[in-house]
């Protein structure tokens, strides 16, 4: 099996992994045949997780109320670090408005989200 290609053969795969992960530990030698079933499947699960299951990279507005809620900022003391008005970053975090270039430049420094996130190019 080169790839999983199916949603019973990645359920399969995922079912095996756990079978063998309590078998192989530090000291399980590389070329065992159960590191190496584990390995490859291992592999194999994550390559089809990452094209069926994929999360995506965050929107702006997600990014900046997770780190509203991680920096317990309201949008007031959001708008005060920021040095803008609090009507323009309620527009901003409802989507009617994008940030201008400074805003997201301190956006993307000030609250440490990516500037590929800020700029919408990720």
């Amino acid at each position: 099996m080169t790839r999983i290609e199916n949603e019973t053969q990645y359920k399969w795969a995922v079912a095996k992994v756990e079978e063998l992960l309590p078998l192989v530990d530090e000291q399980t030698p590389l070329n065992d045949p159960k590191s190496i079933e584990l390995e490859l499947l291992s592999n194999l699960v994550a390559d089809y997780s990452d094209v069926h299951f994929a999360i995506g990279a965050p929107s702006l507005v997600d990014a900046i109320k997770l780190r509203m809620y991680e920096m317990g900022l309201t949008q007031k003391a959001l708008a005060n670090l920021l040095g803008i008005k609090q009507d323009r970053i309620s527009e901003i975090i409802s989507g009617k408005k994008e940030p201008t270039y400074n805003i997201a430049r301190n956006i993307s420094k000030k609250l440490d989200i990516e500037a590929s996130i800020v700029l919408g190019v990720c």
